[in-house]
């Protein structure tokens, strides 16, 4: 059986969406590291499984390029929502993943905005092998050290430099993601504040490796840098592969708000391979 692929990507963290919604195909580990291959397959940081949901318009399953799968990925998210907003001729729609349902929008400049949740910051909620001060965690490596950890649905290891130019991140990041305080592997990023609502960062992703843009992790940054009292709540992010717009929402209460995330979306190439 052959199966229509769509090759997409946000800011330069690309994707394979592949669309099951009426077909029933079995994805294995194997199938993904296939698929992911930049040299015998069609290349991509993550695999996108679109499925048909009782909850919003469309389930996703994500992929990283070694096969595992993830809660979420705000990049992917941004893809797939604006893939379902053209389908139906709407502007807005929901995505159910395994780390909640995720709402979409189309942004008045045509970008694409996606409402990430609530972020969390207990260490159970990372989560880490240990009771920790999630805010203060006591990691170094290399020129990396004192990050932050956050949960976007995902877990991230926030470090915050000086100047990103002697960042090791494709060395320090790959023995952070196995750190042993960290059960389901970790996300880690370098990030250098340029002012107060502009970021520049660079990201390892687990599973993947060095990434051109991570949604979450933007994110996670922000959370991290607005609970250091280092940012203000709505800040650009400049990744590798291009700028996303993070807004962390204020309460009245005071509790933790919802992280919204904007960014362009774009279509590279279409086709069939069969699974």
């Amino acid at each position: 059986m052959k199966i229509p692929f769509l090759k997409m990507h946000g800011t330069g963290n690309d994707f394979v969406l592949i669309d099951l919604r009426a077909h029933a195909v079995e994805i294995t580990p194997e199938t993904v590291e296939r698929l992911a291959d930049r040299h015998f397959g069609i290349g991509c940081d993550q695999l996108v499984v679109l499925e048909k949901s009782g909850k919003a318009d469309a389930q996703m399953a994500i992929y990283n390029a070694d096969g595992s799968q993830i809660s979420t990925c705000g990049n992917a998210t941004r893809c797939v929502a604006d893939f379902l907003m053209r389908e139906r001729n709407v502007t807005e729609t929901t995505i159910e993943t395994r780390a909640g349902i995720r709402s979409g929008w189309r942004a008045e400049n045509g970008d694409v905005t996606v409402n990430m949740g609530v972020p969390r910051w207990e260490w159970q909620d990372i989560p880490l092998a240990e009771s920790r001060n999630t805010l203060h965690l006591g990691l170094e490596e290399g020129l990396l050290a004192d990050p932050v950890a956050v949960s976007m649905g995902n877990p991230h290891l926030i470090f915050f430099v000086r100047d990103l130019a002697h960042i090791k991140m494709d060395e320090w990041g790959a023995t952070l993601e196995k750190h042993r305080l960290f059960p389901e592997r970790t996300n880690v990023s370098a990030v250098q504040i340029v002012n107060e609502k502009s970021f520049r960062m660079a990201v390892w992703e687990r599973g993947t490796g060095i990434t051109l843009a991570c949604g979450s992790a933007a994110c996670a940054a922000v959370v991290a840098a607005v609970r250091r009292g280092l940012s203000q709540r709505q800040v650009s992010v400049m990744l590798p592969g291009g700028i996303l717009s993070v807004e962390w929402q204020q309460t009245d209460d005071g509790s933790a708000g919802e992280v919204l995330m904007s960014g362009p979306v774009a279509y590279v190439f279409e086709g069939t391979i069969a699974l």
